[in-house]
């Protein structure tokens, strides 16, 4: 393996660990409706865990709305139940065919609360692109090591893997903002 390879390798799993931080994000409930908040759910279809997005059409008819329609309507227990489970903090009504999921207004406590998990989500997500680096590092150390590659460039991979590392934590830290702003909005 050489440096070329170790840092495309490393700079592919910062970009699935930054996209990992996003989705988490955007489960993340802001006090507007979004499909996202419900289609990762996990529902137990005829003992099979199913993604919602699998089962169902997801629709936003407005700002503070979220309809659920189950292609199959004996789905419709299990979905609710998965909706209480979760921690959306919403219970669903539903007439039979539909599934009305009514998203109230955050208060300020609960947008504070969301603020510090989502502080908790980027520290994880910054946790993986440290160790996603160090792996990096130990592998090119070991080219060194075994002599594949001269120390120069050993150092030269290790500056060029800090400037990937940097750049993956600015776009997380970026998220970050912008997320946290979206949830302190009134």
């Amino acid at each position: 393996m050489t440096t070329r390879e170790i840092l495309h390798n490393t700079e592919e799993k910062m970009k699935k660990a930054v996209d990992s931080v996003m989705r988490e994000f955007s489960e993340i409930r802001t006090g507007r409706a979004s499909p996202s908040l419900v289609e990762g759910l996990h529902i137990d279809y005829y003992g099979t865990p199913t993604l919602l997005k699998q089962l169902a059409s997801i629709s936003v008819p407005d700002a503070h709305l979220i309809v659920i329609q189950p292609w199959d309507v004996t789905a419709i227990v299990e979905i609710e139940k998965a909706i209480m489970k979760s921690n959306l903090g919403i219970n669903p009504s539903n007439d039979g065919k539909l599934i009305r999921l009514s998203i109230p207004p955050l208060s300020k406590e609960r947008r504070q609360e969301l603020v510090k998990v989502v502080h908790k989500m980027t520290e994880e997500g910054r946790v993986s692109l440290r160790t996603i680096r160090r792996e990096a590092k130990e592998a090119l150390e070991k080219l060194e090591r075994d002599k594949v590659i001269p120390e120069d460039d050993k150092f030269r991979g290790i500056d060029e893997l800090q400037k990937i590392v940097d750049k993956y934590i600015a776009k997380v830290d970026e998220s970050l903002k912008n997320k946290e702003k979206e949830i302190l909005e009134f």
